[in-house]
């Protein structure tokens, strides 16, 4: 097989534009599947993706545009999933072609809705895509600070060596490193997990709580991930405060491009969930992650007070004084 041979980058977001202007630093050229024509069609003509990142400058004669996505997969050897979480599903029914022996990259930092699957668990049951083909990417990593070429960390994520080494290859640059792993179930789950707690991380922002506790408050949100990873996937040999875990958990708790600590933030300062959602320009994939790790745990029942509270506030509608109140008395 040859790897990472001609990729497709598929979704038109954010993180999709910030992926694709890394991936042409290091490819000749680029698939690029987005699923309306008249965003494809105004890309064209304004050489920059007309709704995200429109900083970013294109050369589009590297750039092979589709809309329909079987076509895409068909002229591509590595896929890359870029969609937010909640659509994953309703991207992935329209594909009509065998995807078994492509090599799937998931940039998708969500679960699979109703499903409560990992990304690369539904490839590899429904689509029958082998774990050594399938590949994760993550890290401390804002597409804004891509657009912007400040020096990023990723990780790939692949239970196959050889795979991991050749498609990190394609994600470094003067910018960007990349380093792989083989948790790939762990980095799955602690991309899910960081939105869920920078969504806290922003209401506490809202509810105007210090720096102090923001930092007793991301103390305890690593120890809870560590919990529950260890839990589900099991104790392998996995560093919980390397980039790819604790960097991440920390960049999307602070920063302000966080669309998750923004959300959080909203609701903090007394906006409504729904009002806070109406507002938001994009997804805020935590929120989403809640209720799936609130039922994931349930056959679990790992102690996870945070994830608790965010669930009764967001799905409870309880009020989130009370409720972060009530959760600050179980820190240390």
């Amino acid at each position: 097989m040859n790897v990472p041979g001609k990729i497709a980058v598929l979704g038109g977001g954010s993180w999709a534009t910030a992926l694709t202007k890394i991936l042409l630093s290091t490819q000749a050229s680029v698939n690029w599947y987005m699923r309306r024509p008249e965003q494809i069609e105004e890309f064209k003509l304004l050489g920059h993706n007309p709704s995200y990142l429109t900083s970013v400058k294109f050369n589009t004669e590297n750039i092979t545009f589709y809309s329909d996505i079987n076509q895409a997969i068909q002229h591509s050897d590595t896929l890359l999933f870029a969609t937010p979480s909640p659509f994953i599903k309703q991207h992935l029914a329209k594909i009509t072609v065998p995807i078994h022996d492509k090599i799937i990259v998931s940039a998708v930092k969500g679960l699979v809705p109703e499903e409560n699957m990992l990304i690369t668990d539904y490839f590899n049951r429904y689509y029958h895509v082998p774990y050594d083909n399938l590949a994760v990417i993550s890290g401390p990593c804002h597409a804004e600070e891509i657009a912007l070429e400040r020096l990023s960390y990723l990780t790939l994520g692949c239970t196959d060596s050889q795979n991991a080494e050749k498609l990190s290859a394609i994600f470094r640059n003067s910018y960007l490193k990349c380093t792989y792993s083989k948790d790939v179930t762990g980095i799955e789950y602690a991309s899910v997990l960081k939105n869920i707690y920078a969504i806290v991380a922003g209401i506490c922002h809202g509810m105007r709580f210090g720096d102090n506790f923001q930092a007793v408050f991301i103390s305890n949100a690593i120890e809870e991930m560590k919990r529950f990873i260890d839990t589900v996937y099991g104790v392998v040999d996995r560093d919980i405060y390397h980039s790819v875990y604790l960097g991440d958990l920390l960049v999307t708790a602070y920063s302000r491009f966080s669309r998750n600590r923004t959300f959080g933030t909203m609701i903090g300062k007394g906006y409504s969930v729904k009002t806070a959602q109406l507002e938001m320009e994009m997804i805020a994939e935590g929120y989403y992650g809640t209720r799936c790790i609130h039922e994931i745990n349930e056959k679990y029942r790992v102690e996870m007070p945070i994830l608790d509270a965010l669930y009764e506030i967001l799905y409870n509608k309880k009020s989130p004084m009370t409720v972060i109140r009530q959760l600050t008395e179980t820190f240390k």
